[in-house]
């Protein structure tokens, strides 16, 4: 049901009955490296183009998902994501193996939480039993389109973010054992004019806080309600931006434990990632291997989650505009009330 302004309160309380987390060989030598399904040894994973191996990923994650749920493909009505790439190519390519009715989204790096905030509401409204929200990200191919080839061996400035590679998709159902999602809050479009390319985290920090303020205002919450609050993909300087905005906004985020995807899946200070790591992968990885474990152990009760998403394109940022952003959050407690 709507909830507010721009919120949607799911009552039947869909169940996250399985995922599966996919990375690469630096998220794997990152801090939560043990957290993850599949570590790959190699960021080819086996292709002869990163286009390939990027969704290589996401069909092994679908896959894993699935079994991880006890399911077989079978069950799941409806399939919902989106990546990065023009057209958002390793979802459609991917789901072309699959063979499951498919949903094309949008979000940039906020894919997830936007794939699993539509995926719940199918569950919720009872049009769908079993549906799957996945999402994916490279490196090299975020690099290749976004800004400069690998191979180019382009210099960034610190503010500059590293793309994930990894996948990570979820299962969601209308009943059985596993986290519940409890509601999501679609966030608006912001812009504060920001054009370069290599500062994604300050662009999208505002995107991030609007959207943080607007869930408490709908859901008339306050921070301290849930256990951790993470945001998508800020990494240090958006990070430190949207504390300053919370602050501003006298937003009492002091009550509850805040952190950022982008500054938990890499060590900033033993790897190489600038300011941190984003792409659509960040915090789905993050979200489905680390916090999720943590809420199936009963480690933390009540989690809300705020990707977020630059939504800009190699032609926009050619032609001079500006960098639109958006940030979409969702709820997520134990199964146990």
């Amino acid at each position: 049901m709507l909830k507010g302004a721009q919120s949607w309160e799911f009552k039947k309380r869909p169940v996250i009955r399985g995922t599966a987390t996919i990375v690469g060989p630096d998220e794997g030598s990152g801090p939560l490296g043990n957290e993850f399904d599949i570590v790959h040894a190699d960021s080819t994973i086996g292709q002869d183009s990163w286009e390939k191996a990027e969704k290589k990923m996401l069909e092994e994650a679908a896959k894993l998902a699935i079994e991880n749920a006890c399911l077989t493909k079978e069950h799941i009505q409806f399939y919902v994501g989106g990546d990065l790439l023009n057209q958002i190519i390793s979802n459609s390519f991917a789901v072309r193996t699959m063979q499951i009715p498919y949903l094309g989204i949008f979000g940039a790096c906020s894919t997830s939480m936007e794939g699993l905030a539509v995926a719940s509401l199918i569950v919720d409204s009872g049009f769908g039993h079993h549906v799957m929200a996945g999402t994916c990200s490279h490196n090299s191919t975020a690099e290749k389109q976004f800004r400069y080839p690998t191979e180019y061996g382009s210099q960034k400035p610190p503010t500059a973010q590293y793309t994930v590679t990894g996948a990570a998709c979820a299962v969601v159902g209308n009943h059985g054992p596993g986290p519940v999602v409890t509601g999501a809050t679609i966030g608006r479009v912001i812009d504060m004019g920001i054009k370069d390319p290599f500062n994604m985290g300050a662009a999208m920090a505002p995107a991030a806080v609007d959207t943080l303020q607007a869930h408490f205002r709908d859901f008339q919450r306050e921070p301290g309600y849930y256990d951790l609050i993470v945001t998508g993909d800020l990494a240090k300087v958006g990070y430190e931006i949207a504390c300053e905005l919370l602050e501003k906004h006298k937003v009492p985020i002091h009550q509850t434990s805040y952190k950022d995807c982008g500054l938990m899946v890499f060590d900033r200070e033993k790897q190489n990632v600038q300011s941190g790591g984003s792409g659509c992968a960040c915090s789905a990885v993050v979200t489905y291997g680390h916090i999720l474990k943590r809420v199936k152990k009963g480690e933390l009760k009540r989690v809300l989650v705020v990707a977020t998403g630059a939504l800009l394109s190699p032609l926009s940022f050619q032609q001079g505009e500006s960098i639109p952003c958006i940030a979409h959050a969702v709820a997520i407690e134990s199964e146990v009330r």
